[in-house]
């Protein structure tokens, strides 16, 4: 049987105001006092109105992404993991995560919905951009947040990130030690931060080895498959087409596999392939795609939990998490045939 907050305080002898507020981790409530109130609602099998909690609190309970869905979003399944880790992370801090699907162009407009309505504690902003509105706005309104990813925002803020310049740079170089001279980049717009960074890695890892970087090998695509199968089929139409490819995003990374294949090339000795995030074996059999892997999305995703429920206790400081990847062998790759 359940208990409501009334009876709860009437057996433990205490105010309903002190039991409200041991519950919802009140820092003027003695610690000796919280394990007492919580104890004895578990005990008692008390279970909270959310509705007045959140009116009591002025708290949401919840925590926002917004996402410009495309066509091809819900089948990545990178973002699906991160998705996963979010919300059991924050389900054990009884919190929800909402996913609100903005219409292409108009994210702003979801931002300041969710804002102005309190719909959300904090937000979470995902496929961060090198000037990123977004982030500026959430500045300006003092609106607890963490970035999935780094910007150029002057302003310091809460953020989660890889080490794409590495992660790029040592794909680059793993493909020069096998003998590649003529390597291709295919990579994401150039908007994304995480694009920029990647190409960063791959240039300096050419440029290190002596070799010039030549413009028309490294071709910007659209963020899906179909524009990594038209990216890779361009290159493989050149009167020169590199001996390998380097692709900075597993939604690409899709496409170009389907487009070497499908040319008649045998991957790991015709041409090399090189993913970020890999390709799903669903996909690839019987090639393994050699990947720059990082954490698990679902490690990611509780990560950037974490950081958000700091964000929201502690909005004097501002702390980040950058996440480092390794190359994971797969047999799209080897030495230059």
């Amino acid at each position: 049987m359940k208990t409501n907050l009334k009876a709860l305080a009437s057996a433990l002898g205490l105010s309903r105001t002190t039991v409200s507020r041991a519950l919802n981790g009140y820092d003027d409530v003695s610690e000796a006092t919280r394990q007492r109130v919580i104890e004895a609602a578990r005990a008692l099998g008390y279970q909270a109105d959310s509705t007045a909690r959140r009116l009591a609190t002025g708290r949401a309970d919840a925590i926002g992404i917004v996402y410009p869905f495309g066509a091809g979003d819900l089948g990545d399944p990178r973002f699906c993991e991160v998705v996963a880790g979010l919300t059991e992370a924050l389900g054990e801090h009884d919190m929800d995560l909402i996913i609100a699907s903005a219409r292409q162009n108009a994210e702003l407009e979801t931002y300041r919905r969710l804002v102005e309505g309190r719909s959300v504690d904090a937000l979470i902003v995902a496929r961060t951009l090198m000037d990123d509105r977004r982030i500026a706005l959430l500045q300006e309104w003092d609106f607890p947040f963490v970035a999935y990813g780094r910007t150029h925002s002057a302003r310091p803020y809460w953020w989660f990130d890889f080490d794409n310049e590495a992660g790029a740079r040592a794909a680059t170089q793993r493909l020069i030690d096998f003998g590649h001279r003529r390597i291709a980049l295919i990579s994401a717009p150039l908007a994304m931060t995480f694009a920029v960074q990647r190409r960063e890695g791959f240039v300096s890892a050419l440029q290190d080895a002596g070799i010039a970087p030549l413009p028309e090998l490294m071709i910007e695509c659209s963020f899906d498959s179909a524009g990594g199968h038209a990216a890779a089929t361009a290159l493989l139409n050149l009167t020169e087409s590199p001996s390998a490819v380097l692709v900075d995003n597993n939604l690409a990374g899709t496409g170009a596999f389907r487009a070497l294949v499908d040319s008649g090339r045998k991957l790991g000795s015709d041409v090399s392939l090189i993913v970020y995030d890999g390709v799903p074996s669903d996909v690839s059999h019987p090639y393994t795609v050699t990947a720059v892997t990082q954490p698990t999305g679902h490690a990611s995703g509780k990560a950037m939990a974490e950081l958000v429920l700091d964000a929201i206790r502690d909005r004097e400081r501002c702390a980040h998490r950058l996440a480092l990847p390794r190359i994971d062998p797969g047999d799209t790759d080897g030495p230059r045939s």
